[in-house]
């Protein structure tokens, strides 16, 4: 997972991992908002100067921005054509899935008035042909992008990430306003941060809006899984564990449900290897054809009940 609900997973060998298992809105380590504020105190005294926005504004308007999406954005569906694929495929698993994809909130277990966001998907053809099944598979797959994806730069992470505002030319308005960031090493990480694994990126913004257009993340020494049910089981080798390089990208986009705006994802892109097998897998998806879900009734006549 990279947050809680986003999900890797890889084939029928692979194991889902944890990078982040975060709730949006953790408070962060009392000696980590110091320093994130001391920081911030620094950068407000020069966009004073410059009149361009400060680290800490911005990751405050991110934050205002995940908790809109959290609390508003309706139940939808859309197209998805994912492209999964494994190199080498001596298996022929790699596979071309198109589906309906849909977000809807549902009630959360446990909390009375709560909801939450639920992924699902419904799957049309699968290489060209029809689906016998709801499962998007492949060799490769990522889940929960949607659900909760933005919360990794966010004013709630501070004092997880070391985050870095790139310098915003003043005469070019229109440029997207880029942040780096990093996670702080696991010995310093407060408690209630749940950063599983190190990562890396970076986050494109829209000036105008300050919503995501860009997300951009390295996990260096990311678990995949186990060489059981690979070639190695083949020849008899001892069962090893496979760590190797994720990288991820997610493009977003406004779209406009039930009247208002809401930045989705358009892009998803995906890859994995490992020095220790020669497979490289990777997720291509792409998502349109947005539509608010409806849910709909109507009266059905005595004569038409049944039983009649």
């Amino acid at each position: 997972m990279l947050m809680q609900g986003w999900q890797l997973g890889r084939g029928c060998w692979m194991a889902a991992a944890g990078l982040i298992a975060l709730a949006v809105g953790v408070r962060a380590g009392t000696a980590q908002q110091n320093s994130a504020a001391n920081s911030d105190s620094q950068s407000k005294a020069t966009a004073q100067k410059t009149g361009t926005p400060t680290l800490g504004e911005i990751l405050q308007r991110l934050q205002e921005n995940v908790d809109q999406y959290q609390a508003e954005v309706p139940s939808f569906f859309c197209d998805e054509h994912v492209v999964s694929t494994i190199i080498p495929d001596p298996r022929n698993e790699s596979r071309v899935t198109d589906a309906t994809f849909r977000l809807k909130r549902v009630p959360e277990p446990g909390v009375k008035g709560a909801t939450i966001l639920e992924e699902s998907h419904e799957v049309k053809m699968v290489n060209g042909r029809p689906a016998t099944g709801d499962s998007v598979g492949g060799p490769a797959y990522l889940r929960g992008a949607f659900s909760n994806g933005l919360a990794l730069v966010s004013a709630s992470q501070q004092a997880c990430m070391r985050t870095t505002l790139r310098p915003i030319r003043k005469n070019n308005a229109s440029d997207p306003i880029t942040i780096q960031f990093a996670s702080v090493p696991a010995s310093r990480r407060p408690h209630d941060c749940r950063i599983e694994e190190d990562v890396s990126g970076r986050v494109l913004i829209d000036p105008e809006t300050m919503q995501v257009r860009h997300l951009e993340f390295t996990v260096p020494r990311h678990y995949i899984g186990t060489t059981t049910y690979t070639t190695f089981n083949g020849l008899g080798l001892d069962e090893a564990t496979i760590v190797g390089r994720w990288d991820v990208t997610v493009e977003y986009a406004p779209v406009v449900l039930e009247g208002q705006s809401f930045w989705l994802p358009t892009k998803i892109t995906d890859k994995m290897s490992s020095s220790l097998v020669r497979s490289r897998w990777s997720y291509d998806a792409t998502y349109s054809n947005y539509h608010k879900m409806e849910v709909t009734s109507r009266i059905v006549p005595s004569s038409d009940a049944p039983g009649k």
